[in-house]
């Protein structure tokens, strides 16, 4: 557990984001917690032509970077590998002299077509949502950074206004807990 403010920046990724109401929802609930930084990554770089000081400057002025966005075949939308694939530089990053990101958090907040049995050994996909993003997992710590377990909102196709709110809820006050020093877990 960590004490004190951190500053939290959530990452936001959806080509397609006027068709997705889960995602919508729950960047309005990340929008509404004081203190936390949004920044749409599709929108800023639509043509994908990343600015890479300005998102070395971002990571660096914030405490906890959270990853959102649908979970795509298994792993991100295109412009999250490419942003890891220009940001995350040797040097800086990672290796001997890259230590500009040591001790910070990382997550994901996905959004799930599949409800939660799919993610299961007996299920559809055979692992779990946490499995999967496995090497993104391993990205953090070869950065020097703590992986946080993922929030992840399964089933987006069947859900309730009540159960989205709901989730829109959870995502705020997990939001909350990490601008306040406290572990994912205690949200």
């Amino acid at each position: 557990m960590t004490s004190g403010a951190q500053r939290v920046l959530v990452l936001f990724a959806h080509p397609a984001f006027h068709r997705s109401r889960v995602q919508r929802a729950l960047l309005n609930a990340a929008r509404t917690v004081v203190g936390v930084t949004v920044h749409d990554v599709y929108d800023a770089y639509p043509d994908f032509d990343i600015d890479v000081t300005r998102e070395q400057a971002l990571l660096a002025s914030h405490d906890v970077i959270v990853w959102q966005h649908p979970f795509f075949w298994y792993s991100t939308p295109a412009i999250v590998k490419q942003w890891q694939d220009l940001v995350l530089t040797h040097g800086w990053a990672y290796g001997r002299e890259g230590t500009a990101l040591h001790g910070k958090q990382w997550m994901h907040a996905v959004s799930a077509g599949g409800g939660a049995a799919a993610y299961t050994p007996e299920g559809r996909n055979r692992h779990s949502v946490e499995q999967l993003l496995a090497p993104l997992a391993q990205t953090a710590r070869l950065c020097g950074m703590t992986w946080l377990p993922p929030f992840v909102v399964h089933g987006t196709h069947v859900l309730t206004n009540e159960d989205l709110a709901t989730h829109a809820q959870s995502y705020a006050a997990l939001l909350t807990a990490l601008r306040d020093g406290r572990t994912a877990e205690s949200a």
